[in-house]
């Protein structure tokens, strides 16, 4: 009889560190990590076909045409995406270990808590409200269209069907991550379907010499400058999966598993989309997909199609909070370390429910947005990169990362590494400077070398100077030790 208990017993402790490994800190075991390449392939397409997409593709034509469009999206995203896979995938997926708690190893603890509510949070916040507002106008676009409705651009319906997303999404969100990955299963392949449909349609009303004449839709008067802005808003559109893909490619079975769909699916996902939301852009003239799907598909196919792409910007929606709450879970200590799951779900969520209440900002700033969160992004991914590759060459002291106290090896100074942030601090600077998004003004070097590329080698430049005077010189931060766990999840 005791025996029974006790092997109860062990089930039920089994089972808690199980939930804490996938909604906590704790590494990930082989068997736990129930991602093949294919499930996060799936993942990462759903999430990269999302309206944003269409979105960031009508965005770019604002600028140039659908040429040079298609060069800026291609430099833009392949280098954006090669700078956020070095500075999250890597490391996530081999330690199997959440994104955020491995970052101690290069910001300290309290320094991943200043980069989390300081840069990821608004990020996401910003990311999670703006999928909510193109469900909220693609349900107030099908009642116009199918109903004869008259609702306005940004009105109340807006807010309504926003906060119904939301809703949705802390549904899906609380079941964990096995259930976004079922639903991508079925999500990323019907958005790959409503994306050929959508250019089938588009080569069916107009010709290729229609879309290559059509002219930008809002050009400044120098060709260099818009293209050059066009491929920074790329770059930073490439950078903005940074805060969630870590914590995503940690649930995968292996590195080949984890890096080549975080950016291969991504990047395909994204050129696919991006490509039918330029040539509609540029032939409908507007850069919203919510406004142009109904009058290229129709009455009832276009309906029909808004509705489920509507549908998939709710499981994007559950997918990129997964990894922001994980990431506010770790790094507020203990303050939330006892709410329950779906209670910090929706803590999170409660944020961009607000900024729902205002849908037409998020529209009206989305490219000021995206270039000023890829400005930090950029040089965070470069401290990081930094750190892991150079100054750890990819040893990472795992048990220093669950240390406390004045014993742990990873203290630097008081809980911060200072060396991280002010080089975070210089980069991001110097990248405002460079291009500054909210008055358009530019230095001679944003005409060749944008702004993000200088301001990644800055900051790993500058962490390298200060890390090595402040840390490294002193024996501080376990830099040069060996861990026996450091090399887990390689092949």
């Amino acid at each position: 009889m005791s025996s029974v208990r006790d092997k109860r017993a062990r089930a039920g402790v089994d089972a808690d560190i199980a939930k804490e490994a996938v909604y906590g800190s704790l590494p990930l075991l082989k068997h736990e990590r129930t991602w093949s390449g294919g499930d996060f392939s799936w993942v990462t397409l759903s999430l990269a076909i999302a309206t944003w997409a269409f979105l960031t593709g009508g965005s770019t034509v604002l600028l140039v045409g659908f040429t040079d469009g298609i060069a800026a999206m291609l430099i833009g995203n392949s280098i954006g995406l090669a700078i956020m896979v070095l500075g999250s995938v890597l490391f996530s997926q081999r330690l199997g270990i959440e994104q955020y708690k491995v970052l101690k190893s290069v910001f300290g603890v309290i320094g991943v808590g200043i980069v989390v509510f300081v840069v990821v949070l608004l990020t996401e916040m910003g990311w999670t409200s703006l999928l909510g507002v193109m469900f909220g106008r693609a349900f107030s676009e099908i009642s116009n269209q199918a109903f004869g409705t008259e609702f306005a651009q940004f009105g109340p319906l807006v807010t309504v069907f926003a906060l119904l997303a939301i809703f949705i999404g802390w549904i899906i969100l609380s079941r964990g991550p096995v259930t976004i990955s079922k639903l991508n299963r079925f999500v990323a392949p019907g958005l790959l379907i409503v994306v050929a449909l959508m250019m089938v349609l588009l080569m069916t009303h107009y010709s290729w010499g229609d879309l290559l004449a059509a002219e930008p839709i809002a050009p400044f008067a120098d060709e260099q400058l818009n293209f050059m802005m066009a491929v920074e808003f790329n770059l930073g559109a490439g950078l903005s999966w940074w805060p969630v893909m870590g914590t995503l490619a940690r649930l995968t079975r292996g590195p080949r598993a984890a890096v080549w769909p975080a950016y291969g699916g991504i990047f395909i996902g994204t050129v696919v989309a991006q490509l039918v939301g330029m040539a509609a852009g540029l032939l409908f003239g507007q850069a919203d997909p919510t406004s142009w799907m109904v009058p290229l598909g129709g009455p009832v196919l276009g309906v029909l199609t808004l509705l489920f792409v509507g549908f998939a910007n709710v499981t994007s929606m559950a997918s990129i909070a997964y990894s922001t709450v994980l990431a506010v879970k770790q790094s507020s200590g203990r303050a939330l370390s006892r709410l329950r799951w779906p209670v910090l779900a929706g803590g999170f969520l409660a944020l961009p429910a607000v900024l729902s209440f205002f849908p037409g900002f998020m529209y009206e700033q989305f490219m000021t947005f995206v270039v000023v969160s890829g400005a930090f992004i950029a040089a965070i991914c470069g401290v990081i990169i930094a750190d892991y590759f150079i100054l750890r060459r990819q040893v990472v002291p795992l048990r220093a990362l669950y240390a406390s106290g004045r014993q742990d090896p990873l203290r630097f100074s008081s809980g911060v590494n200072i060396a991280a942030i002010a080089a975070v601090i210089i980069a991001s600077a110097f990248y405002l400077w460079v291009y500054n998004p909210i008055t358009l003004e530019t230095q001679p070097l944003f005409r060749f070398a944008t702004a993000t590329v200088p301001a990644v080698l800055i900051a790993m430049g500058s962490y390298l100077v200060l890390n090595r005077l402040l840390y490294v010189r002193r024996g501080r931060g376990a830099y040069g030790g060996t861990d026996t766990f450091a090399a887990a999840g390689r092949k």
